[in-house]
């Protein structure tokens, strides 16, 4: 478990790095498809730049907030019996360390990528929302599919 969380965590923590210091130097937005953006937003507030005024006063706590989350997940990981339980949890706490970095040295979380469609956008996120969200739609998975009882000998 610990490996995929590191694992998660690197690699997010890789992909912003050169986003910030190559990427986007300078900040721009680079158009992908018709549909897809790379941006480059600092997000001080919580999932899609909400309470940005409060939480951004108090970066550090809301930090240590999301800490205690995390490691609820990797503890959840580690008493859990089902291996695809523990990556998900794994992934999540992963992508939940990444934005936690961030949160710590910049205050902020670091977004660029952005979706939108017409008129309608989606707040811009990172690789360590989507791993949050990945292993949320897997744990969430894990808990309908029926496991196989384990035979007695």
């Amino acid at each position: 478990m610990a490996s995929i969380v590191a694992s998660a965590l690197a690699i997010d923590q890789i992909v912003k790095f050169v986003m910030v210091e190559f990427v986007m130097q300078p900040p721009r937005i680079i158009e992908v498809t018709s549909f897809f953006d790379l941006v480059l937003v600092f997000n001080s507030g919580i999932s899609f730049g909400m309470f940005s005024g409060q939480i951004g006063l108090y970066p550090v706590v809301f930090a240590f907030a999301k800490t205690a989350i995390a490691t609820a997940l990797i503890v959840w990981g580690c008493m859990t019996n089902s291996r695809r339980e523990r990556l998900a949890l794994a992934v999540m706490a992963g992508g939940a360390a990444g934005n936690i970095v961030d949160r710590f040295r910049d205050g902020a979380v670091t977004d660029y990528l952005s979706l939108h469609a017409g008129a309608w956008a989606w707040p811009s996120f990172n690789l360590a929302d989507v791993f949050v969200v990945t292993g949320a739609i897997a744990l969430v998975a894990c808990s309908m599919v029926k496991q196989r009882p384990k035979a007695d000998i």
